[in-house]
């Protein structure tokens, strides 16, 4: 069973994640992960914060030579901005935010113990993960791409940076729509023997934990609503060259909880960021008292972040289900099997 686990908080001495169930044989290079967090921290809107950082993952185990050795991979993101010893105590929860929940579940007394570990700067570490099982997927011909579909109401990609200036000049921020791609997907990862081995429900759950998804869909998603069956379902092809095939793709690539083998399309609501230079109306949690919410160094607009998030964790649940159906502790090994199923299914 392919897994991983996070570690650190937002100001903490580092980042840390653990991914364990990689086969052996598999070679990874430092600079593919750190590619992709580099290109987490772009996008117009992004905050100070991104000023501060150059992630960088350091693989700290799991490799020799560069190559997988089939134990746990341990990876680490140090924090330039490592001080949470020394920042200020929060006590106006931030509305939208897990501030006042977080401190009420945990029984906390100062938000700041509940934002350091909250903070979306903990993706960073999903992203170092994510990235090692996009190099395995890519290894078997899967490719991934993400773009941002709407910020703040606006469809035009030209208009999308002066809606965030407008934001920004207003003290307010912007959310939006990305999407998704994996083409090269195999027919078959996934079940719909059990509720939790639907490879959708497994899309689904990963994609609303990163911190300010609130709605997903696939293929067409909530245009079904819309439309008869007759226009909405993929009538199924066959060609001896390819074997099954669609001319459409409104299931988005998956049917019944499993892959079908075409592109598997997702769609992901971020809401805006919730913390606002014009800051709501709150209670302070010593005095009970009115007041307003806290401000912390923000970002304006990460749509185009998000997508880059929801590719690694994509990609951690498709190479979960990779290696569900064929093996998971040799890299040759699997190869073998895939390239037989492969044969079989174009028969």
């Amino acid at each position: 069973m392919l897994r991983f686990l996070t570690a650190g908080e937002s100001h903490g001495r580092a980042l840390v994640t653990v991914l364990d169930g990689m086969p052996a044989g598999l070679r990874v290079d430092a600079e593919k992960i750190n590619f992709q967090l580099r290109r987490r921290q772009a996008g117009h809107g992004r905050g100070g914060r991104m000023r501060i950082e150059t992630d960088k993952a350091e693989i700290v185990s799991g490799l020799r030579r560069g190559v997988t050795l089939g134990s746990p991979l341990g990876i680490r993101i140090v924090n330039r901005d490592f001080r949470i010893e020394q920042m200020p105590s929060v006590t106006c929860p931030r509305p939208g935010h897990a501030d006042l929940a977080g401190l009420l579940k945990y029984g906390l007394g100062d938000i700041r113990d509940v934002l350091e570990r909250a903070s979306a700067r903990e993706t960073a570490a999903r992203v170092a993960s994510g990235s090692v099982c996009r190099i395995l997927l890519e290894y078997f011909g899967m490719k991934f791409t993400s773009r941002v579909l709407k910020v703040g109401g606006e469809t035009n990609p030209g208009k999308f940076d002066a809606v965030i200036d407008k934001a920004r000049e207003d003290r307010d921020t912007v959310g939006g729509v990305f999407e998704v791609v994996v083409a090269g997907v195999p027919a078959g990862l996934g079940s719909y023997a059990q509720y939790d081995k639907r490879l959708n429900a497994g899309l689904a759950a990963v994609l609303v934990s990163i911190p300010g998804v609130k709605a997903v869909e696939f293929g067409l998603g909530f245009g079904y609503a819309d439309k008869p069956g007759s226009e909405c379902h993929d009538p199924v092809y066959y060609a001896r060259s390819r074997g099954y095939f669609r001319k459409s793709n409104n299931a988005g690539g998956i049917e019944g909880g499993i892959s079908n083998g075409e592109e598997i399309v997702l769609r992901a609501c971020m809401k805006p960021i919730c913390t606002l230079l014009k800051p709501l109306d709150s209670v302070n949690i010593n005095t009970k008292r009115s007041a307003k919410a806290a401000v912390e160094r923000s970002d304006i607009a990460v749509v185009e972040a998000a997508g880059v998030v929801a590719e690694a964790v994509t990609a951690c649940v498709l190479a979960g289900a990779f290696l569900d159906k064929f093996g998971g502790d040799c890299l040759e090994d699997i190869n073998s099997a895939y390239r037989g199923y492969l044969k079989r299914i174009r028969k």
